[in-house]
């Protein structure tokens, strides 16, 4: 077997796109490793990673503030702001200290940037720029919402174009990736994100204080109580079905959840509600469900205007809250239902982390996208918007989408 054959033969078994893509094979000469250290401050979580173009994570380290948030009952800015301040140097050098790799042998350096808490992005920003400047390396700003679209390639094979759905903490979006930096916003929350809701649902619930989740983050202990409660004990009415667009909302069925918790306070005594494990159950079920319509209408929309193909699309999921195997469960069987590839992250890359941010910066490096020989005028944006926004022409075509009952067996489960 030649040498060429058994380059792909290992690029199948470790199922990475960016080995296929390596060039270097045919041209005859010996491949130059291109190295990034990727860095990612955008919310609470502080993440270092060396990651090569063939794939491999080299090092990777994470300081995680999640202990320190849960018993302040949610994320404060300037606490995460000097928990990164705190922890930032140590992570970075961890993460290349495993890698073997110094400064002086990476290709480039890449940060998170946008979007994200202002005050952590800051934090970031000004350590990478420290770097770069004393040791003359090329810098990569990364768009926090691409890294998570991106990472998928990471770990498996997976060609563009593909409909990716972004699920965490601070965003919703439906976008399709035509390219490393090339994408169509198909929808978005046009209030709060999906993690921030069920987080604040814990809260209202006292979850911290259950014996069951004491531990656990807002969401994950939603999922946990969920998974032994009865849904169909409380319905909540599902958000924007008059809307034939690929948009979200989450704080109108928020409302409506606090609404049936302050009728059963009524009823009850004692900080936690009986029936903790059934609304748990109910607003993850209704979360769920709005997450999938719109998910499905944005299939439709793709297969109809030919965006995707019909023969090999890919619904890619990826974010914090798509590690909820209940919402992963129903997108799977929806992209079953539709003959589309599903194809998730492993957890562990899902939730914020540097791993996402080096492998971004691998992208954008070999497509030679952004990046810069001078950082003058580098800015982090708390805000920023994903691609080109599409959503009109996705409402414009009003496409209803069929009952979910007939299609996809899990919501009758």
């Amino acid at each position: 077997m030649n040498s060429i054959a058994k380059s792909l033969l290992k690029s199948v078994k470790h199922g990475r796109a960016a080995w296929l893509r390596s060039s270097s094979a045919h041209s005859g000469k010996q491949h130059l490793r291109k190295l990034v250290l990727g860095i990612e401050t955008s919310c609470d979580d502080t993440g270092a990673a060396v990651v090569d173009d063939a794939g491999n994570v080299l090092g990777e380290a994470l300081h995680c503030q999640k202990e320190v948030h849960l018993q302040a009952g949610g994320i404060i800015p300037v606490v995460a702001q000097q928990l990164h301040r705190e922890n930032i140097e140590q992570v970075v050098k961890e993460a290349l200290s495993l890698s073997g790799v110094s400064v002086r042998e990476l290709s480039a350096i890449a940060t998170t940037v946008k979007p994200g808490l202002g005050l952590s992005l800051e934090v970031g920003l000004q350590y990478s720029l420290n770097l770069v400047g004393r040791y003359q390396k090329p810098f990569i700003p990364i768009h926090h919402m691409e890294a998570h679209a991106l990472t998928v390639r990471l770990t498996h094979q997976v060609e563009f174009p593909f409909l990716v759905l972004l699920l965490s903490g601070g965003h919703c979006i439906l976008a399709v990736a035509q390219g490393v930096a090339d994408f169509l916003l198909l929808g978005q929350s046009i209030d709060i994100a999906p993690g921030d809701m069920l987080d604040k649902v814990a809260r209202r619930l006292s979850l911290r204080k259950h014996p069951e989740c004491h531990s656990m983050a807002g969401g994950k202990a939603i999922e946990h109580l969920a998974q032994t409660g009865n849904r169909q004990r409380h319905t909540f009415r599902l958000p924007m079905q008059q809307y034939r667009n690929c948009d979200f909302s989450f704080s109108g069925l928020q409302n409506l959840v606090n609404k049936a918790i302050i009728q059963k306070e009524k009823e009850e005594e004692g900080e936690i509600l009986s029936c903790v494990k059934d609304i748990a159950a109910a607003v993850q079920h209704a979360v769920a469900v709005h997450i999938i319509q719109r998910t499905y209408r944005a299939m439709l929309f793709c297969i109809k205007n030919s965006i995707l193909s019909s023969k090999n699309a890919t619904l890619v999921v990826s974010g914090g809250v798509a590690s909820n195997q209940y919402i992963r469960k129903g997108l799977q069987t929806l992209a079953d239902a539709n003959d589309f590839a599903f194809l998730c992250p492993p957890p562990r890359l899902c939730t914020d982390n540097g791993v996402m941010i080096a492998w971004n910066g691998i992208e954008r490096l070999r497509a030679g996208l952004g990046v810069l020989h001078s950082t003058d005028g580098i800015r982090y944006e708390p805000k920023a918007p994903l691609g080109i926004d599409i959503s009109k022409r996705v409402e414009e075509d009003s496409i209803k989408v069929p009952k979910l009952k007939k299609k996809i067996r899990w919501l009758a489960s």
